[in-house]
C-alpha cells in the first residue's frame, strides 16, 4: 500500500506559503501535516500537487514509474489522503478500511480515496468522483484558510505532544532555571537550556527539540514547539500557541506565531498571530501590527481571488512567503501578506500586500531582479551548509512570472 497526500483547490487559500511548497509539508504543531501522517500511518508517503511544483516530488503519473519508484506492482491500490486535513488515529484508521473503489468523505471534504487509477492534479476530483462514498462522522480539522495555520497552532501542538511523547522519557531539566508543569515539558536528548529561564507547562505543554538552544533569561508560557536545532535568544518572551520550526533562531516577544524552518527573527520586536516560511530574516526591532485600533474584524489580501477577504479575526499580524527579509526597523500593519523573496525596507508601514519578488516599501515598490533574488536565496541557504536546486530555482522562475501582473499594479517601478 502507499499513501499520496494530495493538494486541492484549497491551496489557493493557502498563499503565500503553497507557492512554494504542497499542502502536506505546512508546519503546524511541532509537526508538518506530512510528519504527523507518516507518524500514524507508520509510513513514508508521496505528494501529488500542482504541476510546476510536482518535480520537487517523486510521485509519478505511469504506472511503470511508481513500480520502480515502490517496488510494487503496477496495478497495487494506492490511497490518496487530502493533505490540509490534520491526522488523527480515528482518521488512520477509517483510511486504512478503506476498500478499491472507495472514497472517505465528510460533507463536502474529499478526506481520501483508495483507487489503483492514475491521477493527475488536475483530473483529482473527476477522477474520485465515481468512487463509492464512505461517510466520516467525527469531528474533522483542516487547514482552509491561510490562518488557520497559527489557529489551530494550539490544538495542533497539544495533540502532536501526545503522539511524539508516548511511551517515552523526557531528558532532565537543569537545576538553575524555574520550571512548572514539568509534567508537560519534554526534552529531547541534546537540547541546551541556560541559566534563569522559566518555563511554564501549566498553560500547555512545551516541546523542546534534539539540540535546540534556549539561551538564559528566557520565557516561555505554552503550548511551545522548539524544533530541532531551533534557538531563543536571551531574555526572549514567548507566548503559546507558538512553534519554532528547526533551525530557526528568535528573540524578542513572541505571540502565537509559527515559524517553518530555518528563518531568523533574531532581536527585539514583537511578532503576533503570525506565520513566517523558510529562509525569512526579520531585522532587529521589526514590529507587527496584529490587532486594529476599532477592534474591528481583520481583512487580508487574497492572492488567488484578487481581493480582500475578512478574516473572521480580531487578532492577525504577518505571513511571510518563504525567502523574503525585512530590514531594522521595519513595522508591519494588521493582516500584512509578503509574497515569496521579497526585500522590505524603509520608514513607514509598507503596504499590506507585497507579491513575490517585490524590492522596497512605504516609498514605493519595484521588481526584484530574479537572479539577484536566487543569488541571495543561495547566500542565505549556504550558511546552512544547503544550496538551492536546480528545480528550486524552477519553481523561484515560475513564481516569478505569475506575480508579474500583481507586481505592474503593486510595484510598477523599474528592477531593483
Amino acid at each position: 500500500m502507499s499513501y499520496i497526500l494530495f493538494d486541492d483547490s484549497t491551496r489557493n487559500n493557502l498563499l503565500p506559503f503553497t507557492n512554494t511548497r504542497a499542502i502536506a509539508d505546512i508546519r503546524c504543531g511541532i509537526y508538518t501535516m506530512r510528519e504527523r501522517w507518516e507518524h500514524l500511518l507508520r509510513s513514508k508517503t508521496d505528494t501529488l500537487t500542482a504541476a510546476y511544483l510536482q518535480p520537487m516530488y517523486t510521485y509519478n503519473l505511469l504506472p511503470e514509474i511508481l513500480e520502480s519508484i515502490y517496488g510494487m506492482p503496477a496495478n497495487t491500490a494506492t490511497i490518496f489522503i487530502n493533505g490540509s486535513v490534520f491526522a488523527t488515529p480515528v482518521l488512520v484508521k477509517a483510511i486504512n478500511k478503506l476498500q478499491a473503489g472507495e472514497k472517505l468523505v465528510h460533507g463536502e471534504l474529499l478526506i481520501a480515496a483508495n483507487t489503483d487509477d492514475a491521477v493527475s492534479f488536475d483530473d483529482l476530483q473527476s477522477a474520485t468522483q465515481h468512487l463509492k462514498a464512505v461517510a466520516f462522522e467525527d469531528t474533522v480539522h483542516s487547514l482552509k484558510n491561510v490562518w488557520d495555520i497559527f489557529s489551530y497552532n494550539d490544538m495542533a501542538i497539544k495533540e502532536d505532544f501526545v503522539y511524539i511523547t508516548k511511551g517515552r522519557k523526557s531528558a532532565p531539566l537543569p537545576d538553575n532555571i524555574i520550571a512548572t508543569g514539568r509534567e508537560n515539558i519534554f526534552v529531547e536528548e541534546g537540547a541546551e537550556i541556560n541559566a534563569g529561564c522559566i518555563i511554564n507547562g501549566n498553560s500547555g505543554p512545551i516541546y523542546i527539540g534534539k539540540n535546540a538552544v534556549i539561551l538564559e533569561g528566557v520565557m516561555l508560557r505554552g503550548p511551545i514547539a522548539l524544533c530541532d536545532q531551533g534557538v531563543i535568544k536571551m531574555g526572549a518572551k514567548i507566548y503559546g500557541a507558538t512553534t519554532i520550526g528547526p533551525g530557526c533562531k528568535v528573540g524578542g516577544e513572541i505571540n502565537n506565531v509559527v515559524f517553518f524552518s530555518n528563518s531568523n527573527k533574531a532581536h527585539d520586536g514583537y511578532l503576533g498571530n503570525s506565520v513566517i516560511g523558510e529562509w525569512c530574516n526579520l531585522g532587529a526591532d521589526t514590529n507587527c501590527s496584529n490587532l486594529k485600533n476599532n477592534y474591528d474584524e481583520v481583512k487580508i489580501w487574497n492572492e488567488h481571488t484578487n481581493k480582500s477577504v475578512s478574516t473572521g479575526l480580531t487578532f492577525c499580524g504577518l505571513f511571510m512567503g518563504d525567502h523574503s527579509k525585512c530590514a531594522i526597523n521595519t513595522s508591519f500593519n494588521t493582516g500584512t501578506v509578503v509574497g515569496v523573496s521579497c526585500n522590505i525596507f524603509g520608514g513607514g508601514f509598507p503596504a499590506k500586500y507585497i507579491p513575490s519578488f517585490c524590492w522596497g516599501g512605504s516609498d514605493g515598490m519595484s521588481t526584484y531582479d530574479i537572479t539577484r533574488a536566487m543569488e541571495t536565496a543561495d547566500r542565505m541557504m549556504n550558511r546552512r551548509h544547503k544550496q538551492l536546486s536546480d528545480t528550486e530555482k524552477n519553481v523561484f522562475r515560475h513564481i516569478f512570472e505569475q506575480a508579474a501582473e500583481h507586481r505592474r499594479i503593486f510595484a510598477p517601478n523599474p528592477s531593483a
